[in-house]
């Protein structure tokens, strides 16, 4: 099949990722490339050349000193881009698109496609994307949620399709069967305010457990006010690390910890922890009970610190290979692709029956006209 996957522009699709959602799009479109479709991701520039790249606009996120363009600049440039592009696919020969932008134009302009369009739900409702789905008429997209807990949240606003839940590359998060001698806990991924670091620090002082973190500083004045702060002898900062370096020091951990400050739309970093072996001590939010079961993880009050480390010690009891267990049957990739595969041929088999079923009226419904020629005979 020929799919284009139109990527969000705030950062480029590569490693290190920024998030799970650049993890999530790089392995959707190389394992698709990898069982023999035609796969173009339109992504923002310095993206992985090797998936398909078509550059559309240059990141328009925080760099990792926490500096930016001005937000309507950003802003236009976003809008401008995706506007070209849906312009752009009208005349491209895709069987299917895919969108995870999470940006309102593809899905506004999806009607005007020849295409269909899935579109992936990746996070709760917010002001912009909504407004994106409310202005569509909805006849050519596919709202596909990644989880229970996101299909609850869209539902009033939009139909959904099946929950396809999200995955990871099971292969490439090694199973570790015993934690590092030196005990630690870590937590990794974007440090900004929703992810809750500061909450993760405060859980393992109180517990009195050393915490590695890592991940990219993407707002300077969060980590500025609330993480150096907090800094001690207790805690180490791992920097952003290649996924070779992240699937080490999540295998050494005795705990991860997860500590969302919103309503969690799925949580890659607890499936990579779960699939390391590595047990999972999380703030009850969003998906995360969804993907935690009492053999792999405990869950914490929301943002109730002692709660957390208390949830943390009861985890580092728990089985490492029941967790290692739970990221096969919950959190596979293939499955996640085998999925999406299926979807994309349903979508693309019905367009096809359909232009049949238009050519096949246009070809009924035309009838030659005959002319018959009138002679007058003149009166003897």
């Amino acid at each position: 099949m020929r799919i284009g996957i139109i990527a969000h522009l705030k950062y480029p699709i590569r490693e290190p990722f920024a998030g799970g959602l650049e993890m999530y799009t790089h392995f959707l479109a190389r394992s698709l490339r990898t069982r023999g479709h035609e796969v173009t991701v339109f992504a923002s520039t310095r993206s992985d050349e090797h998936i398909g790249v078509e550059a559309i606009c240059d990141p328009t996120a925080l760099d990792a000193c926490g500096r930016a363009e001005a937000d309507d600049e950003a802003f236009f440039r976003e809008h401008h881009a995706y506007l070209n592009l849906m312009n752009e696919l009208r005349h491209r020969r895709f069987d299917v698109v895919h969108d995870n932008s999470l940006h309102y134009l593809p899905v506004t302009m999806a009607d005007a496609l020849p295409m269909p369009m899935v579109s992936t739900l990746h996070t709760p409702p917010f002001a912009w994307l909504e407004s994106g789905v409310r202005l569509s008429r909805q006849r050519n997209v596919t709202f596909v949620p990644i989880s229970q807990s996101v299909a609850r949240s869209w539902s009033p606003i939009t139909p959904v399709s099946d929950i396809i839940s999200n995955g990871i590359d099971l292969e490439r998060f090694a199973y570790r069967p015993q934690p590092c001698r030196a005990r630690y806990w870590i937590w990794y991924g974007r440090i900004v305010p929703e992810k809750g670091l500061h909450l993760a620090i405060d859980a393992a002082r109180l517990a009195g457990v050393h915490l590695k973190f890592a991940g990219p500083i993407s707002d300077q004045t969060y980590y500025d006010r609330q993480i150096a702060p907090r800094m001690h002898d207790g805690l180490t900062y791992l920097g952003h690390l290649d996924h070779d370096g992240l699937a080490s020091e999540i295998g050494g951990a005795s705990v991860y910890l997860c500590t969302p400050c919103w309503e969690e739309p799925f949580g890659l970093v607890v499936a990579e922890a779960l699939a390391c072996g590595t047990p999972v001590a999380s703030f009850a939010r969003g998906a995360i009970p969804e993907i935690i079961d009492a053999d792999c993880g405990v869950l914490a009050r929301a943002d109730d610190v002692a709660d957390l480390a208390r949830a943390g010690q009861m985890a580092e009891s728990l089985s490492r290979k029941a967790c290692r267990r739970r990221a096969e049957d919950r959190c596979d990739a293939v499955a996640m692709i085998d999925n999406y595969e299926r979807l994309y041929q349903q979508l693309a088999s019905r367009r096809r029956s359909r232009s049949r079923r238009a050519a096949s009226r246009a070809a009924t419904s035309f009838s030659p006209v005959r002319t018959v020629q009138t002679v007058e005979v003149a009166a003897p």
